[in-house]
């Protein structure tokens, strides 16, 4: 498997989505339900927004973390220190577990850089027990993050590169309305519902905003280190004045929409 989702440093995805995802993961968790004595599992742990957030569950008697980037599997392994989770290195489409091992597969912010996202649903049905679920949530990139589409069509507007990224980045898998759910009933899944999950992202000022993409995190940012200096600078500048919109530096807070979706393994 590939990932399309660029990380160079944990501390810079923290800035950048962690703190946002953090914010996700309670609404993601009462979506796609608990119980106690459950064992579940979080493909695609990143640093730990959701698995942390269910170890605040006293009743679960196990958790269990993988994500595809080294990088991101050691900075949750730094901040376990709850002999229940068991955080390790995988691939979301070839999952390292027996059938039916899990009550539970969640994916938090995951399935839309998984290029076959198919297959990796397929994986986290297989691993969950009859009657267990699997759960996934995914920003809508295209029609729900107000604040990153605004430099995104900013970028759009300066170059045909930045309009190719616009294209790759609105048209990920799994965002557009129904497709989800498609792909869960595809896969097998029953009684799948899919509904939007709602947060907002509040930065401090344009350098809160800008940072982590100026340091080459993430899609935006990997895109931003193909550009020659003073086309980084010129970007910059352009979207330091949308964010700014005619008014002084300072807080801006953006609305944030994610599918989320949940289906029963037969």
């Amino acid at each position: 498997m590939t990932s399309s989702f660029t990380v160079h440093d944990a501390s810079g995805y923290e800035q950048l989505m962690g703190r946002w995802s953090r914010k996700l993961a309670p609404k993601f968790i009462g979506f796609a339900g608990l119980a106690p004595g459950e064992k579940i599992l979080d493909v695609g742990c990143g640093t730990g927004s959701l698995t942390f957030e269910l170890a605040k569950s006293a009743e679960l008697a196990a958790i269990a973390a993988i994500d595809f980037s080294p990088v991101f599997v050691e900075a949750a392994k730094r901040r376990n220190s709850d002999p229940r989770i068991e955080i390790q290195q995988a691939d979301a489409t070839a999952l390292p577990f027996a059938d039916s091992t899990f009550d539970r597969a969640l994916a938090l912010l995951v399935l839309h850089f998984v290029p076959e996202a198919g297959k990796a649903v397929a994986e986290m049905r297989r691993v969950t027990r009859s009657g267990g679920v699997v759960a996934a949530v995914v920003w809508d990139h295209l029609g729900g993050m107000a604040g990153m589409r605004m430099m995104i069509d900013t970028v759009a507007a300066l170059s045909e590169s930045g309009r190719q990224m616009r294209s790759r980045y609105c048209f990920q898998p799994m965002m557009q309305p129904g497709e989800m759910k498609r792909t869960f009933i595809e896969q097998g899944l029953a009684d799948v519902t899919e509904t939007e999950l709602m947060i907002r992202m509040d930065y401090q000022d344009f350098a809160d905003y800008w940072a982590p993409i100026s340091a080459g995190e993430g899609p935006l940012g990997k895109y931003m280190t193909t550009l020659e200096a003073a086309e980084r600078e010129r970007t910059e500048t352009a979207v330091r004045d949308a964010y700014q919109a005619g008014r002084p530096d300072g807080p801006r807070s953006f609305a944030n929409v994610a599918w989320a979706c949940r289906g029963v393994v037969p």
